[in-house]
């Protein structure tokens, strides 16, 4: 019961903190330096997640060799990213490249 009553009150709070701050919005007027830089917040979380699954990808060891497939296909993510500005191409350039590089060096 009490795995219950926690997940509930996360719930809870998680609800509550969203609430107030949509319930204010129209009400509460930012300003513009504010807004642009909350624009920046979804790149940092992204990379926040991201990088430590890119560079630890046994997760204790730093790995920056060309043996990280990992490494190797992020890096060829954000060059197809660069160089043709489309996304699709970037997610299946990087995978192909992740799965391509893992299968020659193991």
């Amino acid at each position: 019961m009490n795995d219950w009553l926690l997940v509930a009150s996360m719930a809870l709070v998680t609800f509550a903190i969203r609430y107030v701050l949509l319930a204010f919005s129209g009400r509460i007027q930012l300003s513009p330096t504010l807004v642009h830089a909350l624009g920046y917040v979804p790149p940092v979380v992204l990379t926040a997640i991201v990088v430590p699954a890119v560079v630890f990808p046994d997760g204790s060891t730093l790995a920056l060799g060309w043996q990280n497939a990992r490494l190797v296909g992020a890096i060829a993510s954000v060059i197809l990213a660069l160089w043709r500005k489309n996304l699709l191409l970037t997610i299946a350039g990087g995978m192909a490249t992740f799965w391509g590089w893992q299968w020659l060096v193991s």
